[in-house]
């Protein structure tokens, strides 16, 4: 039975030997074929030239050209895999340009009748007393308020706007008011030189704050930032003290960042509480949980429906906890890895500001006689804002990558030309010719590579010599 099996075996092996593996002359035919007809070119001059003395040196001049296209290939994937960018500026002149939102704010932030009772009290028996007090209502009830008394003069390109049109939020200036509130109405202008125009009353007999804790100045603070976004203050505002007229050109930049590895903006991040997304609406938000989660509550002028934090945990809790926020780094801005990374698209208004005293003589005499005020009480009060812009056109800044896939393979592509005339039909024939010596060689290996330990087994008979030379060529 095993001498039958043991023949059945050399019988299978003996037919696919003849039918698969290929005989020697046929192998020595095709690299020859292959070699003649590659279209890459100068081996078939290696291969055909008889004189070897051109042989030689075509054999040089085709590995010369190949180690030159290897180093460059490999020289373009080392600069594409270094993410590389580049960045353009382009100025787009338009005859309508989109106006922004700007955010006003009173540098006094409180009437001072709704807080003079509680000045002289010791902190701790307030806070004891009045635990369920309520920082939000507070503020919008006894905070900064914009009505006719307030906002003087509104005029935006020629036409009246009211304290109507101003949306109310809580910043930590207190009540403050947006005009151009998400872009609601979509308001534009199609001349330089005009924009918004506001003469505000800040009323500093009626509004105050500590000087002690740093608030010394008077007048109005705004920040100018795009409708879709929430302003951001942090001691970056513009600032117009009393008894000053400010001119404020604009200019509108938009910015585009490439996505992490070429630039540092995450297309798939978005905010919870707003729809678009900013470093800034991200840090509030961050800041709003960290708070919510070490003190049970949130601030009210931080983004978030949780319960708002009374007194007692504002003053134990909530300042201590924004403190450890910012100094111990948790809520970080900049980098793809950061928690509040840079936005792919991003639009800022850069600004040139110039102050001038409010009015001149006959200018106070007759708003003093129109106001029924003072000239003193003019000085003291009043702030002129003019918002415009620099001209009708905006700029745009955008990151492009440096080497895009279809360049690369363009660049690989033209280096294997221009060095070795080879092409993608070239690569497909390197890699036919490949992938057929591999699978005549596992044939080999699986049908006549069991038959090598008979050469020297004493057992059986000794091949001859021109029969060792015959399998080794075979081999």
């Amino acid at each position: 039975t095993c001498h039958t099996l043991k023949s059945t075996n050399t019988d299978i092996r003996l037919y696919l030997t003849k039918k698969l593996l290929p005989r020697l002359e046929d192998r020595r035919k095709y690299r020859q074929e292959f070699a003649s007809s590659t279209s890459f070119h100068g081996v078939h001059k290696i291969v055909q030239t008889q004189s070897s003395t051109r042989r030689v040196l075509w054999l040089l001049v085709v590995t010369g050209c190949l180690g030159i296209v290897i180093w460059q290939i490999c020289s373009r994937f080392n600069y594409y895999f270094s993410w590389p960018t580049t960045t353009t500026v382009v100025v787009q002149h338009v005859e309508n340009v989109k106006f922004p939102a700007v955010t006003f704010c009173n540098l006094n932030r409180f009437q001072a009748h709704a807080v003079k009772d509680k000045y002289f009290q010791e902190l701790n028996g307030f806070l004891l007393g009045n635990q369920n007090f309520s920082i939000k209502e507070f503020t919008r009830e006894n905070g900064f308020y914009l009505n006719g008394s307030t906002l003087l003069e509104c005029e935006f390109f020629g036409k009246t706007c009211h304290p109507e049109d101003f949306e109310h939020i809580f910043t930590e200036y207190g009540n403050c008011f947006t005009f151009n509130y998400n872009d609601l109405p979509a308001r534009s202008v199609s001349l330089s030189g005009r924009g918004l125009h506001l003469l505000f009353d800040v009323q500093q007999e009626q509004f105050t704050d500590d000087p002690a804790l740093g608030y010394s100045d008077a007048g109005i603070t705004f920040v100018i930032h795009s409708p879709k976004e929430m302003p951001r203050f942090d001691g970056l505002g513009l600032l117009t003290p009393v008894g000053m007229h400010a001119q404020v050109a604009i200019q509108q930049l938009k910015s585009i960042i490439q996505e992490y590895p070429w630039g540092e903006c995450k297309p798939d991040i978005k905010l919870q509480y707003q729809d678009t997304y900013s470093t800034n609406g991200c840090l509030q938000e961050c800041k709003a949980w960290y708070i919510q989660d070490w003190c049970g509550c949130s601030p009210f002028i931080l983004p978030g429906n949780g319960i708002e934090c009374d007194l007692m945990k504002s003053y134990n809790c909530v300042y201590p906890a924004i403190h450890d926020i910012e100094v111990k780094g948790l809520c970080t801005v900049g980098t793809h890895n950061s928690t509040c990374p840079a936005p792919c698209e991003e639009t800022h208004y850069p600004t040139t500001v110039t102050y001038s005293s409010f009015g001149g003589e006959n200018a106070i005499k007759y708003i003093s006689a129109k106001l029924k005020k003072s000239p003193e009480y003019i000085r003291q009060n009043l702030v002129t804002i003019d918002i415009k812009y620099d001209d009708l056109s905006y700029r745009i800044t955008q990151q492009q990558k440096a080497l895009t896939i279809p360049e690369l393979l363009a660049d690989v592509g033209g280096q294997l030309g221009l060095f070795c005339g080879a092409s993608m039909i070239t690569i497909i024939e390197l890699l036919e010719y490949i992938f057929t010596n591999f699978f005549w060689m596992c044939l080999f290996l699986l049908l006549k590579a069991p038959e090598i330990p008979q050469w020297n087994n004493p057992s059986h008979d000794q091949p001859t010599h021109v029969e060792k030379k015959k399998r080794i060529q075979e081999c």
